[in-house]
């Protein structure tokens, strides 16, 4: 409201008064993106079928391996201008922190998930397109003839197992963000990912092709409902 003008400033109490007067609750509403792309299933399907190592109706032989490839973008090393006070003996323990940073970044994580377990994850300090297009496809075949790389949907990232060790780095890695520069926290990314291949477990992927038809025929249901 301040940025658009409308107020030149406004407690938090009085918004919340006149949230409460227009029985406006934005905290308990969701949102949603529904599926844009036609070929959301064909596309989507693909993916689960390699889950279950089959391409196009063909069994994936012993020496083919699906890998779940992305990037985890513009991580920055917030370096606290004040020193972190050490946990006191409270129950849950308590760290104070200073909410005044100096930013060093971003760099960016790049993992693969290869069939069981995950094994490599490397960071890179510039931005560097893995998503759509031809040019990501001529890029990684030039340096590997025999690899075929399949796109997950538009808003599908969800359908990419690498999606669920990234948050896995955020809570035991990146919170609290208190570096004092991008080479710790490199060090901190790579010795993390270092100790999780020696103790992690495979993911186990259940979502299948019946569950995806489930999904989308839900999603089409809203799509068409009619508002209230």
């Amino acid at each position: 409201m301040i940025t658009q003008g409308l107020v030149a400033e406004i407690s938090g109490a009085t918004l919340w008064r006149w949230l409460r007067a227009d029985a406006l609750r934005p905290w308990q509403h969701r949102s949603w993106i529904f599926p844009r792309d036609p070929d959301f299933a064909t596309k989507a399907g693909r993916i689960l079928d390699l889950y279950d190592r089959v391409w196009q109706g063909r069994p994936l032989q012993a020496r083919e391996f699906v890998i779940s490839a992305d990037e985890k973008s513009s991580i920055q090393a917030r370096r606290r201008k004040q020193p972190r006070w050490l946990p006191r003996l409270v129950a849950p323990p308590e760290s104070n922190m200073s909410i005044s940073v100096k930013a060093h970044g971003p760099i960016w994580l790049r993992g693969t998930y290869i069939e069981p377990r995950c094994l490599a994850a490397a960071k890179q300090k510039t931005a560097l397109s893995v998503h759509r297009g031809q040019k990501a496809v001529d890029r990684l075949r030039s340096q590997w003839p025999h690899l075929l790389l399949v796109h997950t949907p538009v808003h599908a990232c969800w359908l990419n197992q690498i999606e669920i060790y990234f948050p896995i780095v955020q809570r035991k890695v990146l919170t609290p963000n208190d570096f004092q520069s991008l080479n710790e926290l490199e060090q901190c990314l790579l010795a993390f990912q270092r100790r999780y291949q020696e103790t992690a477990s495979p993911f186990q992927w259940t979502f299948t092709r019946k569950d995806l038809a489930t999904l989308l025929a839900k999603i089409e249901k809203k799509r068409f409902a009619p508002a209230a």
